[in-house]
């Protein structure tokens, strides 16, 4: 949840809607079993976007006995170009430091801290450097430039007018699932179906009373074996209202057999529709869900917004 706003004092411009950001960590605190906060602090922090919702950011971890590679993260020139990027992506190999996902958990501009909750399992470089995670260690964040005209980009949450909300995911995906829960007006009816490795990974979220949360604990179960299921009981019980959202045509549903390839689909929802889905956590679970819904069930293609955030067996490179 959003919590203050942006001291910003110039106009936005026409800079890039997304810039690095050098922080520290400041706190850290474990929430569960597979979740841990992280909050960090930064001098520029201030103006750091405050879209909150869904919105995507990056974080850039340090190597071994590289630390953070230089790309330019102090320089104005960079940060208002953009071309730190090609700096990062030109680095060899063994100098590049590893960029990961995450989704803006809370950002406080006025005490210049940012939350990230990290989803802990796995061996990769984030979880790697969770394990040692020290308060006064360095990170590079890239995340909405308040400054920039564009800072809303990497939301994919459009429901439109939709007045009935599925939202549908991981723990992958549950602080995006919070902070849009968290933003919703009074008057949108939402039921949030959240797939979690335990019973105790089941979070508290502020809503408002129109908003239910199921927590779906997996118990050692593949990904998606809680959440299919119950998103198919959720579509049973309620004939009323997915059956005013059916196409008016039969629809297929593309699939690449690349198993590398992206599984992204953010369409905005059209005016007027009665129901908006929005999915989101392993590709093969959610693109099972997706075929489910719009193929099985009939839902218009443009009431489901679907993303793959993690690839199970697969670096998330």
């Amino acid at each position: 949840m959003l919590t203050s706003e942006a001291t910003v004092l110039r106009e936005p411009d026409t800079r890039p809607a997304y810039r690095p950001f050098r922080s520290r960590v400041e706190r850290i605190r474990r929430l569960s079993p597979h979740f841990t906060r992280v909050t960090f602090t930064g001098d520029d922090l201030d103006v750091f976007g405050t879209h909150g919702l869904d919105q995507r950011i990056n974080l850039i971890f340090p190597l071994p006995d590289v630390g953070l590679s230089d790309c330019g993260w102090d320089d104005e020139q960079p940060l208002a170009d953009g071309h730190w990027f090609g700096r990062w992506r030109e680095l060899p190999n063994e100098c590049r430091n590893p960029l990961r996902v995450y989704t803006v958990r809370a950002i406080r501009p006025v005490e210049r801290e940012l939350d990230v909750d990290f989803v802990v399992h796995g061996d990769g470089p984030a979880a790697r450097w969770l394990a040692t995670a020290a308060r006064g260690d360095e990170i590079i964040v890239i995340g909405p430039d308040a400054l920039s005209v564009n800072s809303g980009l990497g939301i994919d949450w459009h429901p439109g007018d939709a007045h009935n909300l599925l939202l549908i995911g991981d723990e992958t995906a549950a602080p995006a699932i919070a902070g849009i829960l968290e933003s919703l007006p009074a008057d949108r009816e939402a039921h949030a179906l959240i797939e979690v490795p335990s019973a105790s990974d089941a979070l508290p979220i502020a809503h408002s009373g129109r908003v239910r949360v199921s927590w779906l604990p997996r118990d050692g179960g593949d990904p998606g074996s809680a959440l299919v299921p119950a998103v198919r009981e959720w579509v049973e019980c309620r004939p009323h209202l997915v059956g005013t959202t059916l196409a008016a045509a039969a629809q297929t549903v593309d699939e690449s057999a690349d198993p590398d390839a992206m599984v992204w689909d953010v369409p905005f929802a059209p005016t007027g529709a009665n129901l908006y889905a929005w999915v989101a956590g392993e590709a093969g679970a959610i693109t099972s869900i997706r075929r489910y819904l719009v193929r099985d069930v009939g839902i218009e293609r443009g009431q489901v917004a679907f993303m793959g955030y993690w690839r199970r067996g697969r670096a998330n490179d």
